[in-house]
């Protein structure tokens, strides 16, 4: 039992990698073309759609595109390493929990 939790930990470990850097490269693409261009905008325009759609897509149409593929690759990727994290915690404190056992 305690050689499957630490086997489910460095698997979620490894996922947890492997869509940082997954997410790491489709966001600085992006970034890449938003940066070249001049498109600024805040974090709190990432978390608040409305507020993204009111102040920054209007003023740079030609990349709305660029901006929500942006945003929505943000999101996902916090949301992504938050569950795995949590995972990896969960799954940890059991492993502690069986060492004592």
């Amino acid at each position: 039992m305690y050689i499957l939790l630490i086997s489910i930990v460095i698997g979620l470990f490894v996922a947890m990698l492997f869509v940082n850097l997954y997410f790491r490269a489709k966001v600085f693409k992006l970034y890449g073309v938003l940066v070249r261009n001049k498109v600024e905008f805040g974090a709190a325009h990432i978390f608040n759609r409305e507020k993204l759609e009111k102040e920054i897509l209007p003023r740079y149409p030609q990349f709305k595109n660029e901006i929500e593929g942006f945003v929505r690759h943000m999101r996902y990727s916090i949301r992504m390493a938050s569950i795995l994290l949590l995972l990896i915690t969960a799954f940890g404190a059991i492993l502690m929990y069986f060492r004592e056992v």
